[in-house]
């Protein structure tokens, strides 16, 4: 196996082939709107239906768990910057097994998920403007996400900056309308009284646990997942003028913020509307917004999903294709892959991405029940397995970090090693729910089967390895 490199070369890096094209402004806003799509407009409806006013403290619960390994992966980015990330951390902190094993996770994960965004969105696209077929709209997204990403690293950059600037307004919008309707100070419309909400939904319809802790511990389960995609921001830093300072700038305000948004946002549906009004499948923020009168709050909502998905397809391609260089850097994927261009950018990892996603655009397409389901179960709980590794590998690496830097990281995780510890132990409570789940136990055993064929690579590898 290979063993992680001392202390002493943790600092001294080959620099990083990619062009750094990215800005700050790019990384704090990919940072921020990073998490905020689909899945919190649309999927918080399911989570509040299990464990009503609850949510709130199912989501603090994931956010607090999804903050804490956001700042260690803050902490090994800032002192180790490079285009693989937590990868590249997991092969210095635990072997090689481990940076082959979630880098080759990720990639899958991925552009597996790819596909789900971009049929999503293309189904809405469809509904606007029917003339053209879903499967059209969805060659249009790819080949344009796909154009934007083969040009500089700066052109991801810019959509991405815009994408998340809308999503973020949105939420902020949102929030401002809200607490408005809370106090009364919105114009009555014909569904809303103008009367001051108060604290009546909260503490109704069965109180704030109406379903007991199991509900909040149902809800867990829905939400989790949305924090997913603050990784790539670790991974995009690489490519900044100045990664250490920039990603724990962008770290140290997008935690916060985005459990703001999070938590805020679900106060105030569970506070403006019973609980019970909410459907899943349906997002409560059409329903909060058409209830206090805001004209046409489906379509606006739309959009705004519509962009999310739109983010979350281009963020994932970006991540997609530089987790794959720097598996190729360090000779764990094929060496073509590492053809940069001009402009500093891998085209030829972008591609072997993007072909991947087009297979599981079609297989979504032609078989979303069966084969793409199946795929899609492969990378249900893979993101947990990240997290886990990314949790093992700052245990192991920050004695090494604090040895080469003369003290304590810029950007050091809080608590250590209690908090890491305890993250690790939400991490393996959280895969144990999932295994007692009907919904959620086949993602469980199908991702455990994904990374057990990796590791068999990883260890068909060493083997080799070791006879020549």
């Amino acid at each position: 196996m290979h063993h992680p490199p001392p202390a002493e070369q943790l600092s001294s890096r080959s620099p990083e082939p990619l062009a750094p094209g990215l800005k700050q402004r790019h990384l704090t806003m990919l940072g921020l709107g990073g998490v905020i799509g689909a899945g919190l407009f649309v999927g918080s409806g399911a989570g509040i239906a299990v464990a009503g006013p609850g949510i709130v403290i199912s989501y603090l619960l994931a956010g607090a768990l999804a903050m804490l390994v956001m700042r260690m992966l803050g902490e090994m980015s800032a002192a180790m910057p490079a285009s693989g990330a937590f990868s590249v951390h997991a092969e210095r902190a635990l072997g090689r097994w481990a940076g082959f094993t979630v880098g080759w996770l990720y990639w899958f994960m991925l552009v597996v998920v790819l596909a789900v965004e971009a049929t999503a969105a293309a189904a809405i696209a469809h509904g606007w403007l029917g003339a053209l077929p879903q499967w059209a709209w969805v060659l249009v997204f790819m080949v344009v996400f796909t154009g934007a990403n083969l040009a500089a690293v700066k052109n991801f950059g810019e959509f991405e900056f815009w994408f998340a600037a809308l999503k973020v307004t949105a939420i902020v919008l949102f929030l401002g309308l809200g607490l408005l309707a809370v106090l009364g100070l919105l114009p009555a419309s014909s569904t809303y009284s103008g009367e001051p909400v108060g604290l009546t939904n909260l503490t109704g319809h069965g109180g704030f646990l109406p379903t007991g802790w199991s509900g909040v511990v149902s809800g867990v389960l829905a939400v989790v997942f949305a924090f997913g995609g603050l990784e790539v921001l670790t991974i995009a830093a690489a490519e900044s003028d100045d990664p250490a300072r920039a990603v724990g700038r962008a770290v140290r305000s997008a935690v916060w913020r985005i459990l703001l948004f999070y938590i805020g946002s679900m106060l105030v549906i569970v506070t403006v509307l019973p609980w019970t009004s909410m459907e899943p499948g349906t997002s409560p923020y059409v329903a909060v917004l058409g209830h206090i009168g805001v004209p046409r709050a489906g379509q606006v909502m739309e959009i705004v999903v519509f962009v999310a998905l739109l983010s979350a397809l281009n963020a994932n391609l970006y991540g997609a294709s530089r987790m794959v260089f720097s598996l190729a850097e360090r000779g764990e994927a094929p060496r073509g892959l590492l053809t940069v261009s001009r402009g500093g950018v891998p085209r030829r990892a972008v591609l072997a991405s993007v072909a991947f996603g087009f297979v599981s655009v079609l297989l979504n397409l032609r078989w979303p029940e069966t084969i793409f389901s199946y795929l899609l179960n492969s990378v249900g709980a893979v993101l947990l397995f990240v997290w886990a590794l990314i949790a093992l590998s700052q245990l192991r690496l920050r004695r090494r970090v604090e040895r080469a830097a003369g003290g304590r990281p810029a950007l050091a995780m809080w608590g250590f090693p209690w908090l890491t510890w305890a993250s690790l132990a939400g991490i393996g409570a959280v895969l144990v729910l999932m295994i007692d789940d009907d919904g959620t136990r086949p993602q469980v055993l199908w991702s455990t089967g994904a990374a057990g064929v990796v590791l068999l690579v990883a260890a068909l590898r060493a083997l080799r390895d070791r006879a020549r």
